[in-house]
């Protein structure tokens, strides 16, 4: 089975387009204001024209009102919606798009509940979690081995790890978990003018930094 991988946090066209250029899935646009990767209506929209057929475009709101949902939908051509904070179930399913919704890591949250309450999320995305810190996309990981059987089973399609992934640990991952999908957005991020430069992608047949290992032709991202 091949892991998908989504880039996150796209601000630019230029790194929307090298993202899908490397072999990118699926990208994501931030449209929580909170989000140093937060991005306007009218940019996002642009990056989206300018990107290739089969990319995928996940718009990612952080507790939002529906509103505002409904305001980037209108504007923006979202393939699906992420939801990052403490939506309830019924908000999530609510817009007509297929959602994932992620579940924070944290020592306090049984895993198992918490995806049971979104059985129509077409992904459950597992990120660290930083008290204080933003939702997502800090850098950090989370201890692989907290996920249970039932929700690393490959069959349901529905695992996306994310949290700390990079060129240097994204194999374990894989390795370890058989996740769906791999969500990175940090781990392939280089200072510049927009704080946000899409790692360039190339083949790389070394399997310690290979996302899809035993594949014959491994990709990542490299900065």
């Amino acid at each position: 089975m091949r892991t998908r991988v989504k880039i996150c946090g796209i601000t630019r066209v230029e790194d929307g387009v090298a993202a899908a250029e490397a072999g990118a899935d699926a990208i994501g646009l931030i449209f929580w204001p909170g989000s140093p990767r937060c991005v306007g209506f009218e940019q996002a929209r642009a990056i989206v024209d300018a990107l290739p057929v089969f990319v995928s475009v996940v718009g990612l709101f952080v507790d939002p009102q529906a509103e505002a949902v409904r305001a980037a939908l209108a504007v923006v051509p979202l393939d699906l919606l992420q939801f990052h904070g403490d939506e309830a179930p019924a908000l999530c399913a609510s817009f007509a798009r297929p959602y994932i919704k992620a579940v924070p890591v944290r020592p306090e949250v049984d895993l198992l509940q918490y995806a049971a309450r979104f059985p129509a999320a077409h992904g459950l995305l597992f990120d660290a979690f930083q008290p204080g810190g933003l939702p997502g996309g800090t850098g950090t990981t989370f201890d692989w081995t907290r996920l249970p059987p039932q929700l690393t089973d490959p069959m349901s399609r529905r695992l996306i790890l994310s949290g700390g992934l990079s060129p240097q640990n994204v194999a374990a991952a894989v390795r370890q978990l058989r996740p769906w999908a791999v969500d990175v957005s940090s781990g392939v991020e280089v200072a510049g003018d927009d704080g946000k430069q899409a790692a360039q992608g190339h083949q790389e047949r070394d399997q310690d930094r290979c996302v899809y290992p035993g594949g014959s032709g491994c990709r990542w991202w490299m900065t």
